[in-house]
């Protein structure tokens, strides 16, 4: 048995290194039995974007704890998942949304596939509800997001994919490669033109894409005017557009929502999950704009998907409630200029022998690695008391290497701590190898 993995009977992910045994936590750090604190320098899995025992989120809760601790929306009146809708409408700057809550972000991304399935169907009179994903994209852990999205490493058997996969490349050079032509640049839009046509636009309901790639790639930035002409493109053959913003929403790439970082990128429909539940609760929205909203009551729509029994939970709501008021509390100059260090510093690691490249934006950055060195840096930087997520699953062979993302809420001297940590670690790694 491997001596990292004691818990066999516990059927989930494992790491080649020990696990922390952590008995108090405040903000970006655990402190563990032993005596040592680590620098939780990736949100733990890029959502404790708030950290972690917060004051604001407690009182949140507890205040609601003794309200009701649970109460059907269909029920009992929703006074507290309204609040939460509202606040976060506001918070993205789209205020007129309507706003489906459900209980996770994979649960986030099918109900979103149902509401545009619906809503394509009672403006263009769409026969099928095809939803296009690129292929380098991960939509969730449910057997029809796995199917539909590009993750190599997560995708189902073939015989398992349900028919579905990915159907258009992703603007990025390891999977789109554009040979002695150059990078990935807004012409790359022209393949979901390519996707939508082969199938016929009156099949298509939506396309589905992450606006700035999350953990698959490792944080890859879309080329400027992408996102815009693929706006355009499905505009042009009536076909909706979702952002997945589960990881990137709320603030992690330095706006309120990734797509902010672009002018003319709105969707139609928009996901959030981790930044919203910060760690403290499992939790999904998703986000209607106000053009489409009505077209989910039409008399001749399909009923609104299910959303779960634990969906617009009372606790659930005062949670996001919680974290919406820790992040909207930041000094967003000081923020900005955080992200700006973060990301000048790392840059700097790519004339490092063991770092192939840095990319990414505000508090999101991949370090791509050398092959084979993932796990090696991961220890190197786990003595020096920070730890990070890793990435895998771009091009063949697959790329690898370490997701930086930090609590958004991190002191300048937790910066400073983890740019120190992981630049002694890279350091130590080329000296050693």
């Amino acid at each position: 048995m491997d001596r990292y993995v004691p818990y066999r009977r516990l059927l989930t992910s494992s790491r080649p290194l020990p696990d922390f045994d952590v008995v108090a936590a405040s903000g970006p750090w655990l402190h563990c039995s032993d005596g040592r604190r680590m620098f939780d320098g990736s949100s733990g899995l890029i959502c404790v974007n708030a950290g972690q025992s917060s004051p604001k989120v407690f009182s949140r809760i507890e205040q609601q704890f003794f309200c009701a601790s649970f109460a059907g929306a269909a029920v009992v009146r929703p006074h507290i998942q309204m609040e939460l809708m509202d606040r976060l409408c506001h918070a993205v700057g789209r205020p007129e949304d309507s706003v489906a809550l459900a209980t996770c972000g994979t649960l986030g991304v099918e109900v979103a596939v149902g509401l545009a399935r619906n809503i394509a169907r009672v403006r263009s009179g769409k026969r099928r509800g095809d939803i296009l994903t690129s292929t380098l994209s991960y939509h969730g852990n449910s057997a029809l997001t796995l199917a539909l999205a590009g993750n190599h490493a997560r995708r189902p058997h073939p015989e398992d994919a349900l028919g579905l996969g990915p159907a258009f490349p992703a603007p990025y050079p390891p999977v789109h490669d554009h040979g002695q032509a150059g990078a990935c640049d807004a012409s790359c839009a022209e393949e979901v033109a390519k996707a939508i046509d082969s199938r016929g636009a009156e099949n298509v309901a939506a396309v589905l894409l992450e606006p700035v790639n999350g953990t698959t790639g490792g944080a890859y930035v879309p080329p400027d005017g992408y996102l815009q002409r693929m706006s355009e493109i499905c505009r042009e053959r009536e076909v909706l557009v979702i952002h997945d913003e589960v990881l990137t929403g709320l603030w992690r790439t330095g706006t309120p929502l990734a797509s902010n970082h672009w002018d003319g990128t709105e969707p139609d429909l928009c996901i959030l999950s981790k930044g919203l539940g910060g760690g403290y609760t499992s939790v999904g929205a998703v986000l209607v704009s106000p053009e489409i909203a009505p077209l989910l009551h039409h008399k001749d729509g399909d009923s609104l998907p299910a959303m779960g029994t634990m969906a617009a939970h009372p606790l659930q709501a005062a949670a996001c409630l919680g974290v919406l008021d820790e992040l909207e509390s930041m000094d967003f100059d000081a923020f900005h200029a955080r992200g700006d260090r973060l990301g000048a510093f790392l840059r700097t690691l790519t004339g490092m022998p063991c770092v192939r490249d840095v990319r990414g934006l505000g508090h999101l950055y991949g370090v791509e690695l050398a092959p084979g060195l993932l796990w090696p840096l991961m220890e190197e930087c786990e003595k020096r008391g920070v730890f990070f997520y890793p990435f895998t699953g771009a091009g063949y062979p697959r790329s690898e290497g370490l997701v930086v993302a930090p609590p958004l809420n991190s002191t300048d001297e937790d910066i400073g701590y983890l740019t120190a940590a992981l630049g002694d670690a890279v350091t130590a790694l080329d000296r050693n190898g």
